[in-house]
């Protein structure tokens, strides 16, 4: 069941190495207040939560997640893995998220969240960023209920935009509306999150590629009813 979320401060930083995706950020984000945008690796940022685009299985075996489990060490793919199998039966859908400490100070946790399927795989023209990033987004929610004001700054990079071969403008629109869903609501459960997202971006095909969504937020149930 949806909630609504109790407003709290967020730094957001959007971090790449690709200066296609930084350009298609700023053009994005450009009216959007409280996100940092710049040109470089996510492992130079010091926040409280990276956020890795993955695969449903938490293979940390190529791109960022791989350049993450370097840095962070190996210990950090079997946490990742072991919040898969007990929180998701052990294949984390397109549109959910786990949410595990790094066992690091910067980043004190790490986000993961998939694009795709199976490694390496074209998700370029499919709803895959905006579901990932908004699942990532609402892992903050979800952490910060259970541990309150734990994340306050999170790093994200162009997700897709990479092995998922996601154009960089479509990237960015697709984040700004995952990022936008953050701040208007927050949701009970992650299957609620995709029954959303879906039902609204299902004929984005047909969009010009620089339209931005916003998604509108569930309906609260009236009291009584």
């Amino acid at each position: 069941m949806p909630m609504n979320r109790a407003q709290s401060p967020l730094e957001v930083v959007l971090t790449d190495l690709n200066a296609d995706v930084v350009q298609a950020w700023r053009a994005a984000f450009a009216d959007t207040p409280g996100v940092a945008i710049r040109k470089g690796s996510i492992l130079d940022e010091k926040v409280d939560a990276w956020v890795a685009p993955t695969n449903s299985r938490g293979r940390m075996d190529g791109g960022v997640d791989a350049a993450i489990k370097r840095h962070l060490g190996a210990g950090i793919q079997l946490r990742v893995q072991r919040a898969i199998r007990d929180r998701f039966a052990g294949r984390l859908p397109v549109g959910g998220a786990v949410c595990v400490p790094s066992g690091a100070v910067d980043p004190r946790f790490l986000i993961s969240t998939p694009t795709m399927e199976t490694s390496s795989e074209n998700v370029g023209e499919t709803l895959n960023v905006a579901l990932a990033c908004a699942a990532a987004f609402q892992a903050i929610h979800r952490q910060n209920e259970q541990a309150p004001g734990s994340i306050t700054s999170v790093a994200l990079v162009g997700m897709g935009a990479r092995t998922g071969r996601v154009p960089a403008r479509v990237c960015a629109n697709l984040m700004w509306t995952g990022y936008t869903l953050f701040n208007d609501h927050r949701f009970e459960d992650y299957d609620d999150l995709r029954r959303t997202i879906v039902a609204q971006l299902d004929d984005i095909e047909a969009a010009p590629a620089e339209r931005r969504v916003r998604i509108r937020p569930p309906k609260r149930p009236a009291p009584g009813r």
